[in-house]
């Protein structure tokens, strides 16, 4: 054969090659493209909220114990974490860290050492199960530090007095407190049963005995009426004193029989109440309650995330079920829900929603800073979900 006879034998030779290495060039771009495809759906970007601080976590892990991990974000038994640890975060995923620490608390003067993981005075009252009618050592609104916290409960003391008995309801920390927040006025020589520096707690009985001054006119104690409202805005069962019953006062002038000294009888001339008695209104709760076995959530949704963080404030399926039906109600549980007429916002429909800038500056796109700041509201202003949902259901609001 020559060589005019070879040659197109070899160019076909030569572009079957060229073919074939087309070919697997384009199989390898295929698998890195695929590959590169795969990496970047593994990667995220995590928010989490360490105790108030917003730390950003770039990692490929699937749950949010590993976000924790990625981020050198240590927890221990006793912290709050929300979601929960074994739970799925998505690309751009928020989670929630609160640790635990041991704070001193003195409830009328009984101290002990509880568990939180409150930030706040508020928080940590919440969490004590205190919340309408107490005093406290510090403002709501503070942050919780080392200085003990001293909280005084509303409670109910029982006077004697002038052959009376008074049931007056009070927060105040000492008997002192107690008399003056109840209405009754010592005069100089007046005694009491117990010491008035003494702690005043529930179900105290105090003896006052009156001294006369002059032996022709006595202040007497008129005691106050206790009277009972239903209100819609509380759940049935509940009671919540909407006014104070305050103790009245009575001048009552007498003839005084003499003998030898001593006083052996006395007459009445003249009686006049020269402070009238305010009657002690009661709020009685008629509302009734959402269903507790509707309860149920989607994992890793914002109603899951409320679910565990109105767990942590000991709240159980009783008041998420009035949660849930609260801010279904109200957004859709929707973090991104606004009322153009009115502006509020969020989940909870805060008004106006920058309120919720006061736990975090990403409240416009964060549902934990939302619901973290609904539940602070709620706690502060109904005491729990279903005093919310209660009065919601009452007013149209909440």
């Amino acid at each position: 054969m020559t060589a005019s006879e070879q040659a197109p034998g070899r160019r076909a030779t030569r572009a079957r090659d060229r073919a074939a290495r087309t070919a697997a060039q384009a199989v390898v771009l295929a698998l890195v493209a695929g590959g590169t495809s795969a990496f970047a759906a593994m990667h995220k970007d995590v928010t989490v909220d360490v105790d108030g601080t917003e730390v950003q976590v770039q990692t490929f892990g699937r749950t949010v114990a590993d976000v924790l991990s990625a981020g050198r974000i240590e927890v221990a038994e006793g912290d709050l974490v929300a979601p929960g640890l074994d739970q799925a975060v998505g690309r751009t995923g928020q989670v929630v860290v609160r640790h635990g620490r041991e704070i001193e608390v003195e409830v009328d003067g009984q101290q002990r050492t509880v568990w939180t993981t409150a930030l706040t005075v508020g928080e940590a009252v919440e969490e004590l199960g205190l919340r309408e009618g107490v005093r406290l050592s510090a403002s709501r609104s503070a942050t919780v530090g080392r200085d003990v916290l001293r909280v005084s409960t509303q409670k109910t003391v029982h006077l004697v007095v002038d052959g009376q008995v008074i049931d007056g309801v009070t927060s105040g920390s000492t008997v002192r407190d107690a008399l003056r927040e109840i209405g009754l006025v010592l005069e100089e020589a007046d005694q009491v049963s117990v010491p008035l520096d003494a702690a005043a707690v529930d179900g105290l009985v105090v003896l006052v005995t009156r001294a006369a001054t002059s032996g022709e006119t006595v202040t007497e104690a008129v005691p106050f009426a206790e009277v009972e409202v239903e209100d819609p805005t509380l759940v049935t069962g509940n009671k919540v004193v909407k006014t104070k019953g305050r103790a009245g006062q009575r001048t009552t002038t007498y003839s005084l029989d003499v003998v030898g000294g001593v006083v052996v009888g006395r007459t009445a001339l003249a009686s006049v109440v020269t402070v009238a008695p305010v009657d002690q209104v009661v709020r009685v709760g008629t509302a009734t309650l959402p269903d507790p076995a509707s309860v149920a959530v989607e994992p890793g949704t914002a109603q899951a995330m409320g679910k565990e963080m109105a767990a942590a404030r000991g709240w159980g399926d009783d008041q998420f079920a009035c949660l849930l039906s609260l801010w279904n109600k109200e957004s859709g549980w929707r973090w991104n829900a606004e009322n153009k007429s009115s502006g509020a916002y969020g989940i909870p429909q805060s008004l106006p929603g920058s309120k919720m800038a006061s736990v975090a500056d990403d409240w416009r796109t964060n549902p934990a800073t939302q619901i973290t700041w609904g539940l602070n509201y709620i706690a502060g202003r109904y005491g729990n979900p279903c005093g919310a949902w209660a009065h919601s259901q009452a007013k149209n609001w909440y």
